[in-house]
């Protein structure tokens, strides 16, 4: 009986040469190959990729007491992609007063993932 073979392709980000790296996984979900990573940083990067991806999410949310009514803000760090929706439900509802500093928290531990949403520019 022959185990069945996934492959997906990635571009990997981690320097500006964006390699095309090819990962090859069993039926369980574990890599049994990867084709192209040409450095161990990319390597790391598409391995992580591939089993949990992250992203910083930037968005904006709604301010009061001030000239603009959207302040910009962005993660402190890596959130998981698959949590990306429900964050944006909690921003979507959240207010700040003006002012505010830039790297003031916005919301800290969203979603209890260890991770505040930091303000991106400053407001009077």
């Amino acid at each position: 009986m022959s185990k069945k073979m996934d492959e997906r392709k990635f571009t990997c980000i981690m320097c500006p040469l964006g390699c095309e790296v090819t990962v090859k996984s069993d039926d369980a979900g574990r890599i049994i190959e990867l084709i192209g990573a040409n450095c161990p940083k990319g390597e790391k990067y598409i391995k992580e990729e591939f089993s949990t991806p992250k992203r910083v999410l930037t968005t904006t949310v709604a301010v009061e007491r001030s000239e603009i009514s959207r302040l910009p803000v962005r993660t402190s760090d890596f959130i998981p992609k698959d949590k990306i929706f429900d964050c944006m439900t909690v921003l979507s509802k959240a207010k700040v007063k003006a002012p505010v500093k830039i790297s003031d928290i916005v919301i800290e531990n969203i979603l209890g993932l260890g991770v505040d949403v930091v303000a991106t520019r400053a407001l009077k």
